[in-house]
């Protein structure tokens, strides 16, 4: 019976981009495993406290924290909405990577994550791909994916939903095809990446 940890860090629970992909791809998941598991963060509605100096000196004694690493090292797979705020992750999301990121517990070459298979919705109202105008302020996958494989070994990959903000600015209107055509990607991507992982997970 697999187990999928996923964590949205968006904002608003409606209206969101990475949450409705998100649940897509948990939508997915379930047809394929109907017996399988779903651990569910909401790090907006519940976020988590910042990191303190008596959270770090326990490490893995501290209660929180030992909860959290756990939860992540009894997934099977990761899902991780993450909208791109001020050009980087949503602050909850550090909250959850600086609690569960443990020295000496689950970090390193003997992490018990090492291999795990984090998909990242990496949602934006503009477009910072390469070649655009704004590539090199791109910080949320830039970051995870150093952060994720850096830390854990894990394997990190993307859903990119961009030009979010498209049929909410004015100024970007003549952007709402691109915006829509990569919205329908993404779910896209979200439905196969899913089909794909469950089918690798039970094989």
């Amino acid at each position: 019976m697999a187990t999928l940890l996923h964590l949205d860090s968006a904002v608003f629970p409606q209206d969101s981009a990475s949450r409705a992909i998100t649940a897509a791809f948990v939508e997915t998941w379930r047809e394929q495993h109907p017996g399988g598991q779903v651990v569910y963060r909401d790090l907006a509605a519940d976020p988590l406290p910042h990191l303190d100096a008596t959270a770090v000196s326990a490490g893995a004694d501290d209660a929180l924290r030992s909860k959290l690493a756990a939860e992540l090292a009894g997934a099977d797979a990761v899902l991780i909405g993450a909208p791109m705020y001020n050009f980087s992750i949503p602050s909850t999301l550090k909250a959850w990577l600086d609690q569960v990121i443990i020295v000496g517990h689950n970090v390193g070459a003997d992490s018990p994550v090492t291999g795990t298979p984090v998909t990242v919705v990496a949602s934006r109202g503009g477009s910072y791909a390469p070649g655009t105008p704004r590539e090199e302020f791109e910080f949320v996958q830039n970051y995870l994916e150093k952060v994720l494989t850096g830390m854990f070994g894990v394997e990190v990959d993307f859903i990119v939903p961009e030009l979010t903000l498209a049929h909410s600015k004015p100024e970007m209107a003549e952007l709402i095809p691109l915006a829509d055509a990569s919205r329908a990607q993404a779910f896209t991507d979200a439905t196969e990446k899913a089909k794909a992982l469950a089918a690798r997970l039970a094989a």
